[in-house]
């Protein structure tokens, strides 16, 4: 299906190798998959600008507005390793374009929400629809383009666009709310669905795994309702801390779930998560780095967010162009990341990534009370793309000599590390930024951290890798 541009070898020495090519064919697949990912990663951040103006307009009070986020985090991250797996066995395109319908229509319901049960409603749709669409179309990419170069760039375009979607949402969800009102971010969605859903079913090539072995529903129900519980007692953390009697019941229940959930697999006959997979020095050592460069650099956007507007005063469009730079310079690393790892490969690209990240994570430490908003602008977007260069690369070395059957689990594992890294980092750290009485010292304290963090990781994966390999 791909098509490979040959090297031609000049006299004298060997030419390196032609960046592959894609075929008008291939451009079109991997637009319908990439543009579905970016409108899930739209999602995560376009509504977070509206947040009070949507309260506001549905009679949501300000400790009701977390769920409004948390409405759509709980079914997206619970319920990704449960349809890898559907899509493994039963098709990864069939649930791709179901996920792509519920998607659609959830945002058209959000949009349309006449009252607060109604937006939530449409948002927890909007979390199940993209619990489909996001390890499915992972599956579909890494199953369509075959391992080597042409795989690399295809997660590349991916990667970038993914980092895009995020930050865009961030510039655009101020500019929409300001000039159209909340309801056009919602708005937007639906019909970004309905550009891509007409376009797949006759692009998109059908994969499952060959045999179809039953579905493991006690590992689906545990391990879904433990990411549940989790995600749901991280989310609430976030916005009230650790104290609260609901947040440590439903912690505990998510550790205990997920323990169960190992055990169960271990005695399974075909488990829902091959635990001899999960024991692979790439899948564990790539899924670490994954999970700390996706909640270490949520934390640091959170974290800058609240200093450059409420520290240094900047306005929310301001800020939003801020983080607009960090968009721009994420496209230029997605150009760049696949030549690296076609360089030095995909494990020390990785350890690499995660080195720059934390290396520029701890420079914002130079940031002052009445100034910073550039080092903030330069170092963040170089964070960023050092960051875009992990997400490549951690995909890459999870999904590299995995077996086309096992893919949705491999891809699965990714997606949920990607969900879970999005949710732990601010309940984690970022809450350590507001529940003190001086936001500027508890923002160097949660940036001292992360940073820290992200350079221990660095080692640790580094090792890992070298020894596993």
């Amino acid at each position: 299906m791909a098509t490979l541009t040959p090297s031609s070898p000049s006299s004298g020495a060997t030419a390196p190798p032609a960046p592959p090519v894609l075929g008008r064919r291939d451009r079109l697949v991997l637009f319908v998959l990439c543009a579905a990912q970016f409108m899930v990663a739209l999602d995560f951040s376009v509504l977070n600008v509206a947040l009070p103006v949507l309260g506001a307009d549905l009679g949501l009070d300000r400790s009701a507005l977390q769920w409004a986020v948390t409405a759509f985090a709980l079914p997206s991250g619970g319920f990704l390793l449960l349809f890898g797996r559907i899509g493994d066995l039963y098709g990864r395109k069939r649930l791709f374009l179901a996920g792509l319908a519920v998607f659609g229509a959830a945002s058209l319901l959000a949009a349309l929400a006449w009252n607060p049960a109604a937006f939530l409603t449409g948002r927890a749709l909007q979390g199940l629809g993209a619990a489909a669409i996001v390890p499915t179309g992972m599956s579909l990419l890494t199953t369509t383009f075959p391992e080597g170069p042409l795989r690399d760039r295809a997660l590349g375009i991916s990667g970038t666009l993914l980092s895009l979607g995020f930050t865009i949402g961030m510039v655009l969800g101020g500019v929409m709310t300001d000039t159209l009102g909340w309801r056009s971010t919602m708005g937007l969605l639906a019909v970004f669905t309905l550009v891509v859903l007409p376009l797949a079913p006759g692009l998109l090539p059908e994969s499952r795994t060959p045999d179809r072995p039953r579905l493991d529903v006690p590992g689906a129900v545990t391990v879904t309702g433990g990411l549940l519980a989790l995600i749901y007692a991280l989310s609430t953390a976030a916005e009230h801390g650790f104290g609260g009697t609901d947040v440590r019941i439903t912690l505990l229940a998510g550790v205990l779930l997920l323990a169960v959930f190992v055990r169960v697999e271990s005695r399974h006959a075909a488990p829902l998560v091959s635990l001899p997979m999960l024991r692979r020095g790439t899948i564990a050592f790539g899924n670490l780095g994954g999970l700390v460069t996706f909640s270490m650099m949520s934390t640091v956007v959170f974290v800058l967010t609240l200093y450059l507007q409420d520290t240094l005063g900047l306005s929310a469009f301001a800020t939003g162009l801020v983080f607009g730079v960090q968009g721009v310079l994420s496209v230029v690393a997605g150009t760049f990341a696949p030549r690296l790892i076609g360089r030095i490969g995909a494990r020390r690209t990785l350890v690499a990534s995660l080195v720059g990240q934390g290396l520029l994570t701890a420079a914002l430490l130079g940031v002052s009370e009445d100034s910073g908003a550039v080092l903030a602008t330069v170092a963040v977007s170089l964070a960023s793309m050092c960051h875009l260069g992990a997400i490549i690369s951690y995909g890459l070395t999870v999904t590299s000599g995995v077996p086309d059957g096992e893919q949705g689990l491999a891809t699965g594992l990714v997606t949920t590390t990607q969900q879970v890294g999005l949710t732990v980092g601010i309940p984690l750290l970022g809450v350590l930024a507001t529940t003190g009485g001086d936001l500027y010292g508890g923002v160097r304290t949660v940036l001292a951290l992360d940073a820290a963090i992200v350079l221990g990781t660095a080692l640790v994966v580094g090792l890992g890798l070298r020894r596993r390999s």
